[in-house]
């Protein structure tokens, strides 16, 4: 009688290589991304805005003018998606963008009174989701996560 059922591949497990992909740090790393975002989705939702918009416009309530190439590197958006979402938002009000006058290379990125108007809408829902959290795994080890991440983010340097 003939065995039909199907048979794992066989891989060769290097002593560092995870011997299962739940315990795979890149695996594991964007499988809490999405557990944390399918809370924070909804809400953007509602107000037509996208994460990476919203990552934009975050940074710009925090930081003030961001170059464009900063921003691309603080949000973690690749140029060519940066240039159609910056688009997108100066349409919508919530940003404008100027030629640096000391460097006419350099674009210059600044949050509007309407996109500060979108931050301290969503802010108080956003508060919520992070007090869901806080109530789930308390703010210490959240502090802990967002440390070893920010350590762990150096890696590349």
């Amino acid at each position: 009688m003939t065995d039909h059922s199907p048979s794992r591949p066989k891989v060769q497990q290097d002593a560092l290589l995870p011997r299962n992909t739940r315990r795979s740090l890149p695996i594991a790393l964007l499988r809490a991304r999405e557990a944390v975002m399918t809370h924070f989705r909804p809400m953007l939702a509602e107000h037509d805005i996208t994460e990476q918009q919203w990552r934009v416009i975050r940074i710009l309530a925090e930081a003030g003018t961001v170059d464009a190439s900063e921003m691309a590197d603080r949000a973690f958006i690749l140029a060519p998606s940066l240039t159609r979402i910056i688009r997108s938002l100066e349409e919508r009000g919530l940003i404008t963008k100027a030629k640096d006058d000391n460097d006419g290379r350099r674009v210059l990125l600044q949050i509007t009174p309407a996109g500060l108007a979108i931050i301290n809408e969503v802010a108080p829902e956003s508060r919520l989701i992070y007090e869901t959290l806080e109530k789930r795994f308390g703010r210490e080890r959240i502090d802990q996560l967002l440390d070893m991440l920010d350590e762990l983010a150096t890696i590349h340097d």
